[in-house]
């Protein structure tokens, strides 16, 4: 790369600070709501930006192409806070806690249970009829739906709180 190369990609990127950075600083401090972790997001953007004009590449839009960094900054940013992932802890013998559950259970008779678990979307409604009817273990259970045991977890969650939405009072 000339000289003159270099000097065309640091007034493009100087340009690019000056127009872009406030948005990409506000951008990651929405996603994380964390201003320090904003602002080195938003300094990784750049020098990523930086590394990839040096390698010679072309950068046709440049506010797409510095908030698609920004974006995968902000992902694996989420994966590393992540470390005690759900499926971690399941190993090590965790079972989410089913009292909300009785909770719901212990206020609906049998068939309204069995009406609200038919109103629930099909994704959750094998995952709901055989943790809660048939009493099947997140192990058993993802066994038989070839599931992970995160995902069964998951489903079982989302699954009650639509139904405590079905159960919720209509003036609430």
């Amino acid at each position: 790369m000339t000289s003159k190369q270099n000097i065309d990609r640091s007034a493009q990127l100087s340009g690019a600070r000056h127009s872009y950075e406030n948005g990409l600083v506000k951008h990651a401090f929405f996603k994380t709501n964390d201003q320090a972790l904003s602002d080195n997001l938003s300094q990784d953007t750049f020098m990523k930006t930086w590394q990839y004009l040096a390698k010679g590449g072309k950068i046709i839009i440049m506010k797409a192409f510095l908030y698609h960094i920004m974006n995968n900054l902000i992902v694996d940013e989420y994966r590393k806070r992540g470390t005690t992932s759900l499926d971690v802890l399941l190993e090590q013998g965790f079972e989410p806690s089913t009292d909300d559950a009785s909770d719901i259970f212990n206020l609906l008779d049998g068939k309204t249970a069995m009406l609200l678990i038919g109103r629930l979307p099909i994704t959750y409604q094998r995952t709901m009829h055989l943790r809660y009817t048939e009493n099947m273990s997140l192990s058993e259970i993802s066994f038989a739906t070839k599931q992970t045991k995160n995902t069964v977890a998951v489903q079982i969650h989302r699954g009650l709180e639509k139904m405590r939405l079905l159960c919720a009072p209509a003036h609430a």
